[in-house]
């Protein structure tokens, strides 16, 4: 991997403002920070902080298992095309646990203290701009590493990446929403169609600074890769 393989390229049919990877780089807000080690799924699902119920490994045989081709569209404007996730609907395990009457915000909790911030109709039901929501196990066709999310990933393919959380492990639905634990950089919907990359600065002032962030970031969350994760987060 290198710094001119990491460089976005123009490609027609991609959504506003995005550039296309050939590959796929692990990605995160905090580069750095370190991979959780990984394990049999176990997916705690609560509403207001209340636990409803813990979704084991033991359990996913319960759902309907799918396999779903979707683009990958990054924030900082690069797309990765063709991703093959297999998993299990979002909103089956929802439903299940859940119910119908659910509270209209939630947020989705990683192992390594990533978080983001939904409206619940956002993951429920798919769009044409919207496709289903997928609690992911596996990307073309092996299980996740710990470079892509293992053991679980949220698959949101029409929402910018930074709602897609790796290392899934908590959702917690809320009737009031949730402060995003990245600020103002998080945009509570995150549309790739209507590029909405951030709560409030417009897409102009974003598209340059965020694409020349790419191969420094991509890079240094290889190095996060090879921290031991028994050291403490960054």
């Amino acid at each position: 991997m290198t710094v001119l393989s990491l460089w976005p390229r123009r490609a027609k049919g991609l959504p506003p403002g995005q550039r296309e990877l050939k590959q796929f780089p692990r990605f995160s807000d905090k580069p750095l920070r370190w991979a959780p080690k990984t394990g049999p799924v176990s997916l705690a699902i609560s509403v207001e902080g209340d636990l409803i119920a813990k979704v084991e490994h033991s359990a996913w045989d319960e759902f309907e298992r799918i396999d779903q081709t979707n683009d990958f569209h990054c924030v900082t404007t690069w797309s990765v095309r063709g991703l093959r996730w297999s998993g299990v609907r979002f909103v089956d395990v929802v439903r299940a646990t859940v119910g119908n009457d659910l509270p209209p915000y939630l947020t989705a909790s990683a192992a390594d203290r990533q978080q983001a911030v939904f409206r619940t109709e956002d993951v429920l039901q798919p769009t044409v701009l919207q496709p289903t929501v997928l609690l992911a196990t596996h990307l073309d066709g092996a299980p996740l590493d710990a470079k892509h999310g293992a053991p679980l990933r949220l698959v949101s393919p029409g929402q910018y990446g930074y709602k897609n959380v790796k290392h899934l492990v908590a959702i917690d639905f809320r009737h009031d929403e949730p402060a995003s634990t990245i600020g103002p950089k998080e945009h509570l919907r995150a549309r790739v169609a209507e590029e909405e990359r951030h709560s409030s600065l417009p897409n102009w002032m974003l598209r340059v600074p965020y694409r020349l962030t790419v191969a420094p970031t991509a890079l240094a969350a290889e190095r996060g890769l090879r921290r031991s994760p028994d050291k403490t987060p960054a």
